[in-house]
């Protein structure tokens, strides 16, 4: 007998999450659950238990990690066109997921044209197959449950709003949970049929509270009041389209049915309005990530001691002081495409790049990139294969902004810091337009700090940006070993990303230039305001073997 999994009644704590699982069990039409946050949080656990408790037991199918479009959609049944010359659909995962629950683990780290496409489905229930010679549809209604580390990359905001739910989880348990989450993990593992066993009548009577509440979902009513209040909270929000609408209505209507009433309360859209509103809510420009920095001083103090600091020479010395973003950039970032390929001949296997090279990663790798459909095609049924054509890719390689902004004290004069601000948001938007990524780091005060951690670059910076102050001294060694640290450790995670690193400094540093390695492809923006340069900016950008722009002066030095 399998070993079973972990009751869904024993996990302790994640009420939230707990709830969106069980809203999407009674009405499947919410669209599934994305769930973020670190390991070790039962995310996968909690997921698994949702099939015990289903009205249906539903089957539960995982899509791996590494699964490619044919192994999702399904595919042409090759061994049949090879042997009997006949075109057959092969079912995919969608096809086995019919009726039941599709897990995505690390679903942020799936190509983004999977994503669309599992979204897309879910959405509909139909999976409409046309490529590689197939017409064919098949029902695909399944559960969808996605998990994600944001410490490994967001989805870009146009999937996350195809997620019905959001639950954002952390592992801030109380001693006293943490305690009852060792005890009950070891008492499973010691035993895990008696444990489960334990758990039977917790299980059972959840399984019926669904039931009933999946029963009751078609009578419960929502007045118009509500519905305007549901308008009305999600223009307050400033959300995108009507799907966060629809899905509030939904949800609270399977709220009040798991609540046991045919009539949706106030009760009822507070509960889920976290759930709904989580992801797609654009009020807060900031975007949840990395509050600006208080601000340690009045404006008339502020400018007082920018002064009296500034006429001695001694920016080291200055408190932080905030400068507002310049309006418009006086610089422009331009973006470089990527490249791409589709045919490959025989002649490879010689070399060990095609399909037939044996011992070799690519050559599996290649063999899933394969066009199948028009190859055979193409060698009229001739075999050994003569000729094999490669499927073109549909996504270009992920690519991270990594901006090392210079926050010292000396980047203040003649508002340069506001100009410095203005760059990053202009290289924003074009990493948003891309759906790129965008990590800030600041540097100055004596420190390094994270502005803004790695995520799809916001479509708006400004106001993060206001808030970030400019103070003491400039820690260049240090930020460039730190940029160092992370590049490593994201090209380890994911070794094809590309990472595009741009200081922004006014080269105002005494480190020694000899102790600066380069760190890869870096742009460094020069962003004293003078016509005679007495900053470093040139010398830094040689020691990093970066390319050296200056900003221009301003006008009035102009």
């Amino acid at each position: 007998m399998p070993t079973p999994e972990f009751p869904f009644s024993a996990v302790t704590g994640q009420e939230q999450y707990k709830l969106a699982l069980v809203l999407v069990a009674i009405n499947p039409a919410i669209g599934g659950v994305l769930v973020s946050g670190p390991r070790g949080t039962a995310k996968s656990t909690l997921a698994r238990g949702l099939a015990q408790i289903t009205a249906e037991q539903r089957k539960f199918v995982t899509l791996p990690l590494g699964a490619s479009e044919e192994m999702l959609v399904g595919t042409l049944d090759l061994q049949k066109v090879l042997d009997r010359q006949q075109v057959e659909f092969h079912p995919g995962l969608l096809a086995k997921a019919d009726q039941g629950i599709l897990y995505v683990d690390e679903v942020n780290l799936l190509a983004d044209n999977l994503v669309d496409l599992l979204l897309d489905v879910s959405a509909s229930g139909v999976n409409r197959i046309e490529r590689d010679g197939i017409s064919h549809e098949h029902a695909a209604r399944f559960i969808l449950l996605g998990t994600m580390n944001p410490d490994e990359g967001e989805l870009r905001p146009q999937l996350l709003d195809r997620f019905g739910l959001l639950v954002e989880i952390d592992s801030n348990y109380s001693a006293e949970e943490r305690v009852a989450i060792v005890e009950r993990r070891e008492a499973f593992d010691l035993d895990p049929e008696a444990f489960a066993a334990r758990q039977a009548g917790q299980q059972q009577q959840l399984r019926q509270r669904i039931e009933q509440a999946t029963a009751r979902l078609d009578q419960v009513a929502c007045s118009a009041a509500l519905r305007l209040d549901i308008a009305n909270r999600c223009m307050a929000a400033a959300v995108d389209g009507m799907r966060a609408d629809i899905v509030w209505h939904r949800a609270a209507q399977a709220h009040a049915a798991w609540q046991g009433r045919t009539e949706i309360e106030i009760e009822d859209l507070d509960a889920v309005a976290a759930l709904v509103l989580g992801h797609r809510r654009n009020d807060d420009s900031a975007g949840g990530q990395s509050p600006p920095m208080p601000r340690r001083e009045s404006g008339q103090e502020a400018t007082a001691a920018t002064a009296d600091s500034a006429s001695s020479g001694d920016w080291g010395s200055m408190a932080p002081v905030q400068q507002r973003t310049a309006a418009q950039s006086l610089f422009s970032v331009s973006a470089i495409e990527a490249p791409t390929g589709s045919v490959h001949r025989i002649d490879d296997f010689a070399r060990g790049t095609g399909i037939g090279a044996r011992g070799t990663g690519h050559a599996r790798r290649f063999g899933r990139q394969l066009d199948w459909f028009q190859t055979l095609v193409s060698n009229r049924g001739c075999w050994p294969l003569q000729r094999l054509i490669r499927r073109r890719q549909a996504t270009a390689q992920p690519r991270l902004h990594l901006v090392l902004l210079d926050t010292s004290a000396s980047t203040l004069q003649n508002n340069r810091f506001a100009d410095a601000k203005a760059v990053i948001v202009e290289l924003a938007q074009r990493a948003y337009l891309a759906r790129e990524q965008l990590t800030i780091l600041g540097f100055g005060n004596q420190r390094v700090q994270t502005l803004l951690p790695r995520k799809r670059a916001p479509r708006a910076l400004r106001q993060l940006l206001d808030g970030i102050e400019a103070g003491g001294g400039t820690p260049l060694l240090e930020v460039i070993q730190q940029a160092a640290r992370y590049r490593d450790s994201l090209l380890r995670q994911q070794p094809g990303l590309r990472i595009d690193n741009y200081l922004v400094t006014d080269g105002k540093s005494a480190v020694a230039l000899e102790q600066l390695t380069p760190i890869g492809q870096t742009l460094l923006i020069d962003i004293e305001d003078s016509r005679v340069k007495r900053g470093r900016g040139v010398d830094i950008a040689r020691a990093l073997d970066a390319i050296y722009c200056p900003l221009p002066v301003s006008p009035l030095l102009a």
